[in-house]
């Protein structure tokens, strides 16, 4: 009954029903009108077009008329393309759709007799007639020549990107087909948000960006031939396949549905945000499947001024103290960019002696706007107040590591954090402008709350550790509870993870610290629990990885859930892998392994994963213990970076560290062996390794690397080959020739460059992940002497020698030789 009521109301609100005057059809053509509620259906009975009102809850719009393309096969209105979004047909009496005497489709107020909007096409021909195709695409074409279209809705997208219409510029005539976000959620107006294709010196990308198009506050990351950059989600193509064009003419994106049954939409949110929706029949709504950026406080002004953002709460908009909301409609509404108003005006005036001076109003732990000026002479706090109350149009200041910082006029992009003492970069403290006044009266009911919440809190936590004593008592089923300020992560009982894995029945593999075994929580969702074997060790790996993988997320990252400690028992308990571990693949694959394609798409996405430990984290995280044992891989062979055991966390204030060897034989860099300082170059160095396995598909301490009856250790025969301008017969076998040898010579390149002697020579992650997607070309590299040394390689022996001493030379080639013997694993 519900359900039956919700299609009802939502067939009403869009004025839906087909009179009996008029058939539905797909066209239009001269000498025809669709009024009121004609509308025009596609073929395939997926798209209808018309005119409908939307359902309002203020009254300004309650009589507006505007022309639309929706989804007709779904009870919810939902409009894919407006025509006159900022030209509403206001009124009781429904606007006209006819072709004109020019033969152009206009929109004609039939109560003015004037022409709100038209097709503008170029074209005199009066023989023109307008058609709603199966994609949701409105053409106007001649009706003696229907392939040569004179005008297309596809050029002209609003708010929604359809399967078969393209997004990007016609280099030709101009053209820009973005996208632009309504004004709020039943206003179709254009709004302030616009996303678009960008054309680069090497490719192209997407943006997201605010106030026509002058601040960006999202990238997708340039086309790399497969996907987007910083969209590698795209690799599992499961919904939908998708086309990206550059040449001459035009440079633009567009997908088609796997599924034609498929109802989906791709679209500029009044959030800001682009979003995949899903229609889901069960729930009758829209449920969104990807969002970009994932953090709502991400979008630039989505609170408007003097409003602050704060994640993971809703509201995520509040007003400032001293500020009240500007329209409480709009934000009711979605639209929350006008932000807030003050309540009281400043003191500020001429005559500063006999006038109450303003007074500043800390807000802790912020996110500063982007736009402060600098003071450098003032080099206090005070200091800093003083120049801010001297100029009328300041309205806030901040003093800290920077300096003296303030702010003219309006407060935009503000966004609260969570307090914490680790030094926070990020964080600062924004001393808000109000009225004397003011500040008086919020000091005043502060100290009032906190007098409340103590006495509240006091009763409270009586009343709950009664509760709690009761609860422990009588609970027998799942028991959990969410770490306090761990951001979701879940502290287990170990007789919850006893259950979950069947009492660690089914064994997924075992490391040096431990074993990981398959569970399912109450929810069915399958998890992989690492259990810790050994007191002392399990116990520094165990906070070495909680502390790690526990603050960090990213797509390349292994997702942690939540962990056990009781006694010595320690659990970690991650999100499964459902392809387990790449040298699965690589070495035990019986003859069946990776794709090229999918091999590159890893090794992109392992150094995608280790650029974000070391660049983007606040501590650069070496991960210290990088193999193919420790990169697991999803359903869609996206790489994850997985045991953080041997983590070692460097200060952003420090660029070295002297700590004890760790890592895996086969994969050390020589910096560990020698004792000197590490840097993040000895994950560079694993890498390299890694990456020649990948294209190899075999250890590369194996010793099937031969060349003629000598043993040749294979990072030292790739080097060579590359110098001999062949690597094609050192690619894995089991691909059948079926590789792209440009990136394959790429690959082998960056591997061996990523292996140097000395980590100054080797590249950062960052340029790894540049070089692999081709946006800088890789030079010959050098054949690693350390490695030809070790090797035994006669030639090079000597000259290795001069730079190390014997007794280190001797150590090095012992541990390579053991490495040789004993492969790879740890």
């Amino acid at each position: 009954m519900q359900n039956l009521i919700v299609i009802v109301f939502s067939l009403l609100l869009c004025l839906l029903h087909i009179p009996a005057s008029w058939a539905a059809t797909e066209t239009i053509s001269a000498g025809q009108a669709l009024a009121g509620n004609d509308r025009l259906i596609s073929s395939n009975g997926k798209f209808a077009l018309g005119f409908f009102r939307p359902s309002s809850k203020s009254s300004h719009n309650a009589s507006n008329w505007y022309l639309g393309i929706w989804f007709n096969q779904i009870p919810k209105c939902t409009p894919a393309w407006v025509a006159n979004g900022d030209k509403p047909v206001a009124g009781s009496t429904s606007p006209e759709l006819i072709i004109s005497g020019d033969g152009n489709l206009v929109i004609l107020d039939q109560a003015t007799k004037l022409i709100i909007w038209s097709t503008q096409a170029n074209t005199t021909a009066k023989n023109t007639v307008a058609m709603l195709l199966k994609t949701g695409n409105l053409v106007l074409q001649n009706t003696s020549n229907s392939s040569h279209v004179l005008w297309q809705s596809f050029d002209y997208p609003t708010d929604t990107h359809l399967a078969g219409a393209k997004l990007g510029l016609d280099k030709v005539t101009g053209l820009n087909r973005r996208l632009v976000s309504r004004k709020n959620s039943i206003d179709p107006a254009p709004g302030i948000y616009s996303y678009e294709l960008h054309e680069t010196k090497v490719s192209a990308r997407f943006s997201l960006a605010a106030f026509n198009s002058s601040i960006t506050y999202w990238s997708s990351g340039e086309w790399n031939g497969y996907y987007f950059g910083s969209i590698p989600e795209m690799t599992g193509r499961q919904l939908i396949d998708f086309t990206f064009v550059n040449n001459q003419q035009e440079v633009y994106f567009t997908y088609t549905l796997l599924d034609d049954a498929t109802i989906m939409r791709f679209a500029l949110d009044v959030s800001g945000q682009a979003k995949i929706f899903l229609w889901v029949e069960h729930a009758l709504d829209w449920v969104p499947a990807h969002t970009n950026p994932t953090n709502q406080c991400d979008v630039y002004g989505i609170c408007g001024p003097f409003a602050t953002c704060k994640e993971n709460k809703l509201p995520f908009c509040s007003c400032m103290e001293g500020f009240s909301v500007s329209s409480p409609d709009d934000w009711e509404l979605g639209d929350r960019t006008g932000g807030c108003m003050r309540n009281t005006p400043l003191n500020c005036s001429i005559n500063k002696s006999t006038s109450v001076q303003d007074r500043f109003y800390p807000m802790p732990c912020v996110r500063l706007p982007n736009n402060g000026h600098k003071i450098g002479d003032a080099t206090s706090a005070g200091g800093c107040a003083q120049v801010c109350l001297g100029n009328c149009t300041c309205t806030a200041y901040s003093y800290g590591n920077n300096g003296c910082l303030i702010w003219e006029d309006e407060l935009t992009n503000v966004k609260q954090l969570q307090c914490d003492d680790s030094g926070n970069n990020n964080q600062a403290t924004l001393c808000l402008r109000l009225d004397a006044k003011e500040v008086q009266t919020l000091q005043k009911n502060r100290r009032r709350i906190n007098v409340v919440v103590i006495g509240a809190s006091v009763v409270s936590f009586g009343l709950l550790s009664l509760f709690l004593i009761l609860i422990i008592r009588r609970l027998c089923a799942h028991r959990m509870k969410k770490l306090q300020g761990g951001g979701g992560i879940i502290m287990f009982r170990y007789p919850d993870l006893q259950r979950a894995t069947k009492n660690f029945s089914e064994k997924l593999g075992a490391g040096g610290f431990g074993s990981v075994f398959k569970g399912f929580l109450n929810d069915s969702s399958v998890v992989a629990v690492k259990r810790l074997d050994g007191a002392l060790q399990g116990e520094k790996q165990f906070r070495a990885e909680v502390r790690s993988i526990g603050i960090i997320q990213h797509i390349n990252l292994v997702k942690l859930i939540g962990f056990c400690t009781e006694g010595d028992r320690k659990l970690i308990v991650y999100e499964h892998m459902h392809n387990r571990s790449l040298d699965n693949h690589l070495f035990h694959s019986n003859g069946t392994g990776l794709k090229w394609n999918i091999r590159y798409q890893i090794a992109i996405g392992v150094a995608r994963g280790l650029a974000y430990l070391h660049d983007s984290c606040r501590d650069c995280i070496i991960h210290c213990d990088i193999k193919p044992e420790n990169i697991l891989l999803d359903a869609s062979f996206v790489p994850k970076i997985a045991d953080f055991g041997m983590a070692k966390f460097l200060g952003r204030d420090f660029s070295r560290v002297l700590t004890t060897m760790r890592g895996t034989i086969g994969y050390l860099a020589p910096e560990w062996i020698s004792g000197t300082v590490i840097t993040a170059k000895v994950d560079v160095y694993s890498y390299g390794m890694v990456l020649l396995e990948i294209v190899s598909g075999k250890r590369n301490s194996g010793r099937d690397c031969t060349s003629g009856d000598n043993y040749v250790y294979f990072p030292v025969q790739v080097a060579n080959k590359l110098l001999e301008g062949d690597v094609e017969t050192l690619v894995d076998k089991n691909l059948h020739g079926d590789f792209n040898l440009e990136q394959v010579e790429r690959a082998f390149k960056v591997a061996c460059w990523c292996i140097q002697d000395g980590e100054f020579d080797r590249p950062t992650m960052g340029e790894v992940v540049q070089y692999l997607e081709g946006f800088h070309e890789v030079e010959i590299p050098p054949v690693p002497r350390l490695l030809q040394a070790i090797a035994g390689n006669p030639h090079s022996k000597s000259d290795w020698y001069l730079d190390r001493t014997s007794e280190e030379a001797e150590k090095l080639k012992d541990t390579r030789g053991s490495a040789l013997h004993q492969g790879a694993h740890s």
